[in-house]
């Protein structure tokens, strides 16, 4: 078992605490979003906002206009969602170098209820001009994307989570922006997923190998910019996709995944998602056996093809 991608952020941040550009600013959720850890080394560094989000990304892109690399932690719903207009004209319409680090995203964040479920923010973020979207797998992969994130000069948008996530990687792993990766061959079906799903894409795979289908299984952790060439590589061999993610399935990965493929090789696309609700009050676990975020359900849509 790993750690919560959130968790590897705020352990990434005090590393990164040696880079005196870098400035960390939250709003009034730092402990949360494990941003105070940054406090603890640089405090000079660190300022809360107080609960005004939309405030807090109008500093931030002012930090970044002085050659700053402000990293600006909230929750998803209040990032995404609250400050979608400051970020939108003020970050990444200006192209400015502001990572905004999301945690508490999708149904994970458990009894907080639908509120506080984030379960659109990849979609209103990948519809924004010059925003790069990313959603690691595991705590591994999340701390080698907030590193990229540093070295990437342009807005970032991190997905994190609350939720616990099983390590599929190890420490020799080179994540890049823009690039997905295959996890398993198999020319049967090819299962993408993204996020927390990953692992459980892994899980699937095993289990339907057992029963003679040979699985692919591929990571997407940059939502955007896509790897379309992957993406369509992996449908040529298989002829048949699942997308799967913690997201609705309107604007997340299966609609990026459908995008590419409808226009570059037409196959047969399978979605799990959220269906078009909102979350709901339950521990993690129960909400994702309730809206079908499961092994058993992506077994069942595999071999429904």
């Amino acid at each position: 078992m790993g750690i919560a991608t959130r968790e590897a952020y705020g352990q990434v941040l005090k590393e990164l605490a040696e880079n005196k550009d870098i400035v960390v600013l939250d709003a009034d959720l730092g402990k949360a979003t494990k941003s105070i850890s940054f406090k603890e080394v640089a405090p000079d560094r660190f300022f809360d906002m107080g609960i005004a989000e939309g405030d807090m990304i109008g500093t931030a892109a002012g930090l970044a206009t002085c050659g700053k690399i402000p990293f600006a932690s909230t929750f998803a719903i209040f990032a995404a969602g609250r400050a979608y207009e400051q970020i939108r004209n003020s970050v990444a319409y200006p192209n400015l170098n502001v990572k905004i680090a999301a945690t508490h995203a999708g149904v994970t964040v458990g009894e907080d209820g639908g509120s506080h479920q984030a379960i659109e923010d990849i979609s209103l973020m990948r519809g924004i001009p010059n925003m790069v979207v990313l959603n690691p797998a595991d705590g591994i992969e999340a701390k080698k994307a907030i590193f990229s994130a540093v070295d990437y000069n342009g807005p970032v948008y991190l997905r994190l989570g609350r939720a616990t996530t099983e390590d599929i990687h190890n420490d020799d792993y080179n994540f890049k922006i823009g690039k997905g990766e295959i996890l398993r061959q198999g020319s049967d079906v090819a299962i993408i997923a993204t996020g927390i799903m990953v692992s459980k894409a892994i899980k699937s795979a095993e289990l339907l190998s057992k029963e003679g289908l040979e699985v692919m299984v591929v990571n997407i952790s940059t939502i955007k910019p896509i790897d379309s060439e992957l993406i369509v590589e992996v449908a040529k061999n298989t002829g048949k996709v699942v997308t799967v993610e913690e997201h609705s399935v309107i604007g997340g990965l299966g609609s990026a995944v459908t995008e590419v493929l409808s226009e570059k090789y037409p196959v047969v696309v399978k979605r799990i998602g959220i269906n078009d609700e909102f979350g709901q009050s339950g521990n993690p676990e129960s909400l994702l056996n309730y809206y079908g975020l499961t092994v058993e359900n992506i077994v069942s849509t595999a071999k429904s093809f």
